[in-house]
């Protein structure tokens, strides 16, 4: 078979391409357009974080303040007691009118760890998500945070 393909240079030059085009990183699509122009959400953002918490942690890492798409979405989770995160329970949310699920979308990318999606594509805008996540004791964790993106 090899020896078919080197016979033929233009078959060669054609896999070659047809490897380097299925194996270049492509963006992976975190918010969509249509998912950017739904209203926000009406009223103040709950965020329950009251008292001595031995819950997991969820830290966000990256990106920084204003960055452009495709951008690099890192969290960290950190539990506490002997207590391991479970990633089943992980749940992403952008908040919207009405809120967006994001978690099927993330899934792949996230560990025991945290998460880190190297090539998260989102459309300019600002976008509050919040992240909630449980230990192997049943405990809650959560964060939220707005992504800023710029044009490219």
């Amino acid at each position: 078979m090899i020896e078919f393909i080197m016979r033929r240079p233009n078959l060669l030059g054609f896999i070659a391409a047809a490897i380097l085009f299925l194996g270049a990183s492509r963006a992976t699509p975190f918010i969509t357009e249509e998912e950017a122009k739904l209203p926000p959400p009406k009223g103040a953002i709950a965020a329950d974080r009251r008292g001595i918490m031995r819950g997991p942690k969820v830290e966000f890492v990256s990106p920084g303040d204003s960055v452009s798409s495709p951008l690099r979405l890192v969290l960290k989770f950190e539990s506490y007691g002997g207590a391991k995160i479970d990633p089943e329970s992980v749940k992403v949310l952008f908040l919207r009118t009405p809120n967006v699920d994001l978690t099927s979308r993330i899934k792949p990318f996230i560990r025991p760890d945290g998460i880190s999606m190297q090539d998260a594509e989102l459309p300019p805008g600002e976008y509050t998500v919040r992240v909630d996540i449980k230990d192997s004791d049943g405990r809650p964790g959560t964060t939220i945070f707005t992504l800023k993106v710029g044009p490219k």
